[in-house]
This record gives C-alpha cells, sequence and structure tokens, in this order.
C-alpha cells in the first residue's frame, strides 16, 4: 500500500513508530496529485513548497500531525489566494487563518492546498465553478457532486488523507456519496464559521472528508468547540467522539424515515441503503419507520429561505471593499456595481441573488421568506418527535448516484432536486453522515445517511463505524 491511500489513524500509527516521516507521507500525496489532477481538477492551487516545509517541521503530538489534508477554496488561509471558486475574488489573499485552519495548525496537520468547489459553495455538481469542473475519480465522465466536489473526489483519489468542505444544504454529505468516501456534516454551531466565506449564515456547517469514521472523528475533535469570534458556537462541552466507536449497536434504535425511500429514490439506491439497515438490525439494532411529514416541503423552503441569507451575504462583493473592479467603471456607482457583478458572478450564482432578492423585498417578505422560516419551524418539530422515539435516522443520501457532466446544466429545478435528502437535516441543524453502503450495477458508489439529535454526534459516528466494521 502506497503512503497517500492510509487512513489517518494508520498513517498516525506509522508516524508515531517511525516507520515514515511526515515529508514522505506529505510527498506521496503530492505525486499523486501531479499524476492525477490533471484528470480530476480536485485541486486549483497546490502549495508544494509550504506542505514539504510544514511536514519537515512538524512534531508529532496529536492524531492530525503530519497528516495532509486538503482545504475547500472557502476558508481564509492566510498568505493563499481565497475566491470561492468565483471569478469576482481573483487575487484576494486574506490576511488571517480562518478558525478551523488555525486548529488545524495548532495540530500540526499539513495543508496541501485548495481544493476545487461550486462558486460560492452554490451547486450540486462542481461545475459552477470559475476553474472548470471537478470530475469523479470513479468515471470522468460523471460529476462528483458538489459544492465540496474537490475536497471529496481529492480523499477518494487517495490525493490526501482528508478535507475540509462545508455543508449548508448537503454539500459534504452528497459529494462523499458520489465520490465513495466519508462526509461528516455536523451540527449547526459545533464548529467555527468565522473565517469561512458566507452562503446562508443560518445553515453553513464546517465539515470534514474522510476515508472512514473513526478519522473523520478525529478531524472533529480537533475542530469542535465554542470560539468567542463565532456567536453560534454554544458554549458546550466537546466529547472524546474515538470513545463512541465501540463497534456495538445492540439495542440502539434506527428510524428509518419512509418519505426517503419514496419517489425520486432511484430503486437500486434504496435496495443498498436497506441491506445496509438489515445488516445494522442483525447486528442488535432494533428498527423503526418513523415518518417526517414536512419534508416534502424540504426543497422549497431551502430555495426560498438560502438564496435570501446568500443575496444579503454576497452584497459585500461590489468591486470596492471585496472583490476585483470591472474593466469598465461606468458613469456612476450603480454602473460599477452592475459591471463588477456582471463580470466577476456566474450564473448560478446571479440566479440565487435574484431569487433571494426578490423574496426579501418589500410586500413579498412575509409570503416567501417568513413562511419558509415557519414552514422550517415544522421541519425542525418532526425532527424533534421521531427522535424521541429512536436515536438515530437512516436512508439515502442521494436519490441517485453521480450523474454525467453537464447532464443537469440546463435544467436548475433538476440540479437542486440532487438536494432532496439532505436538505431537512441542515434545515433541523442535526448532524449527518454519509458513509459508503455499496455500489450501483454501474460501478457507482452509494452513500448510507446517518442523522442523529443536535451534538449528538457520538452516536452518529458510532452507528457509521459499526456500519464500516460489519462491512470489513
Amino acid at each position: 500500500m502506497n503512503l497517500n491511500e492510509l487512513t489517518i489513524s494508520k498513517a498516525h500509527a506509522g508516524l508515531k513508530a517511525g516507520d515514515f516521516s511526515a515529508e514522505e507521507l506529505t510527498r506521496a500525496c503530492l505525486d499523486r496529485i501531479k499524476k492525477r489532477n490533471k484528470d480530476l481538477n480536485a485541486f486549483i492551487e497546490v502549495d508544494e513548497e509550504g506542505a514539504l516545509q510544514a511536514a519537515r517541521n512538524v512534531e508529532i503530538k496529536t492524531p492530525l500531525s503530519g497528516i495532509p489534508m486538503g482545504i475547500k477554496d472557502i476558508y481564509c488561509v492566510k498568505g493563499w489566494e481565497c475566491t470561492a471558486a468565483s471569478k469576482i475574488l481573483k487575487g484576494f489573499k486574506p490576511p488571517y487563518d480562518a478558525t478551523a485552519i488555525s486548529k488545524l495548525r495548532d495540530s500540526g496537520t499539513v495543508l496541501l492546498g485548495r481544493t476545487n468547489m461550486d462558486e460560492f459553495a452554490c451547486g450540486a455538481s462542481t461545475e459552477h465553478s470559475c476553474f472548470g469542473p471537478t470530475k469523479n475519480p470513479h468515471d470522468l465522465a460523471r460529476v462528483p457532486g458538489g459544492s465540496s466536489g474537490g475536497s471529496a473526489a481529492s480523499v477518494a483519489d487517495d490525493m490526501c488523507l482528508g478535507a475540509m468542505g462545508t455543508d449548508t444544504g448537503g454539500s459534504v454529505r452528497q459529494p462523499a456519496s458520489l465520490c465513495g468516501c466519508v462526509g461528516l456534516k455536523v451540527t449547526y454551531g459545533r464548529t467555527s464559521r468565522f473565517g469561512v466565506m458566507a452562503m446562508a449564515s443560518s445553515w453553513d456547517t464546517i465539515s470534514p472528508f474522510a476515508k472512514t469514521t473513526e478519522d473523520a472523528a478525529l478531524i472533529l475533535q480537533e475542530i469542535a468547540g465554542k470560539d468567542p469570534k463565532d456567536s453560534t458556537t454554544p458554549d458546550k462541552s466537546v466529547p472524546n467522539y474515538t470513545e463512541a466507536l465501540t463497534g456495538d449497536v445492540r439495542g440502539l434504535k434506527i428510524g428509518v424515515p419512509k418519505e426517503y425511500f419514496g419517489e425520486g429514490v432511484e430503486e437500486e439506491t434504496a435496495s443498498k441503503v436497506m441491506e445496509a439497515v438489515r445488516a445494522l438490525e442483525k447486528a442488535g439494532a432494533i428498527l423503526k419507520e418513523v415518518s417526517l411529514p414536512n419534508m416534502k416541503y424540504a426543497i422549497a423552503l431551502y430555495y426560498i429561505a438560502m438564496p435570501a441569507e446568500l443575496s444579503a451575504n454576497l452584497a459585500r462583493y461590489d468591486g470596492i471593499r471585496f472583490g476585483r473592479k470591472p474593466s469598465d467603471t461606468g458613469e456612476d456607482l450603480m454602473d460599477y456595481y452592475r459591471n463588477a457583478r456582471t463580470e466577476g458572478f456566474g450564473e448560478e450564482i446571479k440566479r440565487r441573488i435574484m431569487i433571494g432578492t426578490y423574496v426579501l423585498s418589500a410586500g413579498y417578505y412575509d409570503a416567501y421568506y417568513k413562511k419558509a422560516q415557519q414552514v422550517r419551524t415544522l421541519v425542525i418539530r418532526d425532527f424533534d418527535r421521531v427522535f424521541e422515539e429512536v436515536d438515530v435516522l437512516c436512508g439515502p443520501v442521494s436519490p441517485y448516484p453521480a450523474f454525467k457532466l453537464g447532464e443537469n446544466l440546463d435544467d436548475p429545478l433538476k440540479m437542486y432536486m440532487a438536494d432532496l435528502l439532505t436538505i431537512p437535516a441542515s434545515a433541523a441543524g442535526i448532524p449527518g453522515l454519509s458513509v459508503p453502503c455499496g455500489k450501483s450495477s454501474g460501478g457507482l458508489p452509494i452513500g448510507l445517511q446517518i442523522m442523529g439529535r443536535q451534538f449528538d454526534e457520538e452516536t452518529v459516528l458510532q452507528v457509521g463505524d459499526a456500519w464500516e466494521k460489519i462491512r470489513g
């Protein structure tokens, strides 16, 4: 096995034992990137010199010390360009690190470079990037999912041992499912959003990709916790997540929401997921069918509430305070704004800004945005109710495996439906884990989604780890 193919836990053991150095591990990942990135376009910039320097100087003190990781191009990393895959931020270099980056640096993580993404995290395919699309490592004619497709593809293709993404409506879980790696969406507020460019501020979560559930737990251990720079991080203690990985699910109650196996979900996907759930039942878990009746409104509420928050957040990119100047500054300020944003923003971003600005405008706020927030409350209550009966919920991550590049680009509604099964957990602010549970007849990965109560990542990780041990 090549060093870049190791899991974080195995690499940590090897580094501690002196079997290899952090520099050798980092070089193995860099070599893989050089070999494969021209095909995948998972990394948009690699800091080879910085990564090797960090690897040479590292002291093995945490499970992430000396571990090479990719960073989604939406995190502020001091000294790196940060564009959120948008033309409007070309050349922008933040003067500070995001909190998650600071914590990774403190733990000794080796930061390899920036991974590709949908522009400002808006998309389900990583085709909406000014750097071009990322491709799925299992089939270069297919998408890796989005918006964190570069991070998912880089982990699945052994370019790095782990990666950071963001999950607003499914942007970690869905690409993890489509690429065949592990993706953990944390509880809203479990990790700090400070220094990560905002998409929809009441939905965004700072979340990792890994090769195993254990590795995801190790990353979460280092980045979780209260941050005085982010008021949405509560003062809750951070448990030892790896202690939950017992492999034992005896007596654990697993809810199977019937809506996750209904209309729009491919039969083969549903079948593979149920095989995994039945295996957990055979290992001692107790299955119970449950219902989330308001889930059917989740897509509609998301694509009203999210663009509203997005349009407010992206108002700062005006070509003056942030963003590049337009080629034609025009005759007045309105011309300047119009030209800067016309040149700087991609088509999908423009579409969402217009929707968001419309639903926040006078006369429409109550009819759309306020109504969407009321529906979000109903979705939250559905989850609260079922979690009185069960410990976790299990279902598919994506209604179908990876689709072909360009297949849904001309049909935004069809593209939005890729988030059908991930948005509900995002609306409720609960944790969700995507773990591989088999492949389609065409050889494409299928993911099992495990959802839990707020701040109960431990049980979610416990079930994911147990499934991996069953699967072998």
